[in-house]
């Protein structure tokens, strides 16, 4: 296949050009990150100044940032630059373990994420001429705003179709005549499954190109994606903390994500030493904005595991290659796109002096889809009237709906009836066909 650039220079530069690009941009995110109370007491604490980051490896003399610290310095500790004058926009997680994580962006910030949206989008054949439809949840979230304005950039005619109602989606697909669709990917195939249900050949509409992620999924379930809806699917990787989508995405060979390395700076830890590791060797992803003025991000510790590929890539783009999301570090979720925490389901349980303390939240693949189910012991208190128990079920389900933004089967079993751990609890079992 021929290869084309959306921007030749900065895909194709030599590593040489591109570790130069980098050291003078990462002195810069030094420089302004300073700005911020966050950074100016790390920086003092650890004798940082403008003149300890002399080549790319001295970046391991600044400590990592965690999710925790920016909860801690919630919500602008973080921000380096004028935010009165200069911030255009905020994005945030949801908040739901404690405070949300903030992220604040200036014009040139939001002008540069959707430079990178387009050149992924460009990378994986999608053209102007293209019309692209986004079933991401806008808002706070960055999927749908990130897709909206990096597809507008590349000069698309775009479709904000948002979250849902998937008969619409559809609808949209056949009259709008869309070429390039934004799912995640259990959503593919549950759209395949409707246009079957509406006597829809899934493989006749104009869809060509589907970009895909936001959930864990195997290269099976991808294939499977690719065969129901006629298309070619490509995996994408991105976070709110480095701006959303557009931070690392395919090529059209497929092989790993590239990662946008004049943007981001990348390591790979040992998630329990912190230690560097070696190109292909699996660890804990570490990233440093290099772009991003109003609020940088340094030595941010992802939770995500993956590892570098070795090697070059036939497409000719020199940026690095990162396989696709190993697992976590820590014991956070992913489910319809969802991020959650154990905790979460816990702090809603020990709401109601009906239930025990032991539970396990079980994830499943039925007929397709991701479903999570939540088991809880009774305490010796509950009745046994199955009304009682009925109505203290739908309502642990409604909150943990409201908490979680995912509705889970709940399961009330007697006392007991769960294993019980000798050492540090197992809350979580995933049984999907498509687990990392």
């Amino acid at each position: 296949m021929s290869t084309e650039y959306w921007e030749e220079e900065i895909e194709t530069a030599p590593r040489s050009k591109l570790e130069e690009l980098q050291l003078q941009r990462l002195k810069k995110t030094i420089n302004l990150a300073a700005n911020s109370p966050y950074y100016k007491e790390v920086f003092s604490q650890n004798n940082i100044t403008k003149d300890s980051i002399q080549t790319l490896s001295d970046i391991r003399k600044i400590p990592f940032t965690t999710k925790v610290d920016m909860r801690a310095h919630y919500p602008f500790g973080l921000v380096a630059g004028d935010m009165r004058n200069d911030g255009v926009r905020i994005h945030s997680s949801s908040g739901t373990t404690g405070n949300p994580t903030v992220i604040v962006h200036s014009q040139h910030d939001i002008d540069s994420w959707a430079n990178l949206v387009a050149r992924c989008l460009y990378m994986v054949g999608i053209r102007k001429t293209d019309v692209f439809q986004n079933s991401s949840g806008y808002g706070m979230f960055t999927g749908g705003l990130g897709f909206q304005y990096g597809a507008e950039r590349l000069g698309c005619l775009t479709i904000p179709a948002a979250a849902g109602n998937s008969k619409r989606q559809i609808k949209f697909i056949n009259d709008f005549k869309t070429t390039a669709l934004h799912a995640i990917p259990s959503y593919a195939i549950r759209l395949a499954e409707i246009l079957q249900e509406e006597g829809i050949d899934p493989q006749s509409t104009t869809l060509k190109t589907l970009v895909i992620g936001a959930e864990p999924h195997t290269d099976e379930q991808r294939r499977k994606i690719e065969q129901l809806l006629g298309v070619k699917a490509y995996n994408s990787f991105g976070m709110t903390e480095m701006n959303g989508p557009g931070v690392a995405f395919e090529c059209q060979n497929q092989d790993g994500m590239h990662f946008w390395e004049d943007c981001y700076f990348v390591e790979i830890i040992d998630p329990e030493t912190g230690e560097q590791l070696p190109e292909g060797e699996i660890g804990e992803l570490v990233l440093t904005t290099l772009d991003r003025e109003m609020m940088p991000l340094i030595r941010y510790r992802t939770r995500d595991l993956t590892r570098i590929i070795p090697g070059k890539c036939s497409c000719g783009r020199t940026h690095l290659r990162i396989d696709r999301i190993q697992g976590r570090s820590d014991d956070m979720f992913i489910i319809k796109g969802v991020n959650i925490f154990p905790m979460q389901v816990e702090k809603i349980l020990v709401q109601f002096p009906q239930l025990g303390s032991n539970y396990l939240i079980t994830l499943e693949t039925v007929d397709n889809q991701d479903e999570m189910v939540v088991e809880v012991e009774l305490s010796n208190l509950s009745s046994d009237n199955y009304i009682d128990l009925e109505r203290i079920r739908k309502n642990i389900t409604r909150q943990l709906k409201d908490e979680i933004l995912v509705t889970p089967k709940v399961k009330l079993v007697k006392k007991g009836s769960l294993p019980e751990s000798e050492g540090k609890a197992v809350r979580v079992k995933d049984r999907r066909d498509n687990k990392s």
